[in-house]
């Protein structure tokens, strides 16, 4: 039982793990791309949900 509890924390190692393999994939240079792309995606999706979308600001 405890062993499922202990598989959810993720700790700073994991981190750390996780940015190296992705800079290793995808290189310097491509990471703000990528962000800039994923906040855009995250902005595009809670516009989405609240109900906002371009044709209603450009209308206001």
């Amino acid at each position: 039982m405890t062993s499922f509890i202990l598989l959810g924390v993720i700790g700073p190692w994991q981190v750390v793990l996780v940015v190296a393999v992705i800079l290793l994939l995808f290189g310097g240079k491509k990471i703000p791309e990528l962000m800039r792309g994923l906040g855009k995606g995250i902005k595009e999706f809670k516009d989405g949900v609240s109900g906002n979308s371009e044709e209603e600001k450009k209308e206001k």
